[in-house]
């Protein structure tokens, strides 16, 4: 598709204060783009806005709340007169076996990572509709393939791409391009948070090459940035994701009777395994539910 310039264009990225957000704001800045920051760690996200090219902003919300993110939404439109492109990024994660999980944190990572991208959504797609606009949900490898003692992760990652390929057949017809972007494991406070528990950075290197090894966080966000200026409708952070597409309706069997094996032989030191949210993000996540400031 033809590249749309994004010199002038307004974009708005949740779960900007750090890893992707943080890095693709400051490449949509290099090229020209006012941003919108948003997330839970205003400190984060102010360091990230003084850091900008260009003109930008930030908003302390948390995706998951409507109404706050409705009065982002009015705010930036405020601010810069419109919304061209929405990344709808804020996500968290945790592991370990779904039956020892703790509770609060798996409902968690179903919350930001499913509901609060489709609040982030109803809130900005008003002002996108007006701009005839962009809106790009990022889901995960995970989306793709399921994976064990990844079940909360999984469920938000496919259920959020099912739910953006659904509103992309609602808002084309109004001009509101969707796009949903994959990817594999990339260099990010969250991966590296989750490959502190010694199982689970083992099963992942167990996995099959390419999936079993980290990515560097630049050409990831690279590939993300072409894809919004194509508003392409599958972004593809690492370039053999496009081929698993392909092969997904296997996976489930093959992931099924592996992992099987697999827990197997893991099986006697699943117990210490933390099944809390993972990474600097989930921190300020798990702070903000209890009332405490970032």
């Amino acid at each position: 598709m033809t590249k749309v310039s994004l010199e002038g264009q307004v974009a708005v990225v949740t779960g900007a204060a750090r890893g992707v957000g943080e890095l693709l704001a400051r490449k949509l800045s290099a090229r020209g783009a006012k941003v919108a920051l948003v997330g839970l760690e205003p400190d984060a996200l102010k360091q990230v806005s003084d850091r900008l090219h260009g003109e930008s902003g930030f908003w302390h919300a948390d995706v998951t709340d409507h109404e706050a993110m409705a009065q982002v939404a009015t705010e930036v439109k405020e601010r810069f007169g419109k919304v061209d492109i929405v990344v709808a990024n804020a996500g968290v994660a945790n592991g370990g076996p779904f039956v020892e999980s703790d509770p609060v944190a798996w409902r968690r990572v179903i919350e930001v990572n499913l509901i609060g991208s489709a609040v982030t959504a109803r809130a900005f797609l008003p002002v996108l509709m007006e701009s005839r606009g962009y809106l790009l949900q990022i889901a995960s490898l995970a989306a793709i393939t399921p994976a064990p003692m990844m079940t909360a992760y999984c469920a938000s990652k496919s259920g959020v791409e099912a739910y953006a390929h659904s509103l992309r057949a609602e808002v084309g017809h109004k001009g509101v391009r969707v796009g949903v972007g994959y990817l594999s494991w990339t260099d990010t406070d969250m991966v590296r948070g989750a490959d502190q528990e010694e199982v689970m950075r083992e099963l992942r290197q167990r996995l099959p090459w390419p999936s079993n090894k980290t990515y560097p966080l630049g050409p990831a966000v690279d590939r993300i940035v072409a894809g919004i200026e194509r508003r392409s409708s599958h972004v593809y952070a690492q370039w053999w994701l496009r081929g698993m597409q392909s092969v997904r309706g296997y996976l489930p069997g093959i992931i099924g009777a592996v992992g099987q094996r697999e827990m197997r032989r893991f099986e006697p030191r699943l117990k210490g395994v933390s099944t809390g949210l993972v990474g600097a993000g989930g921190a300020a996540d798990e702070q903000r539910q209890q009332g405490i400031s970032p």
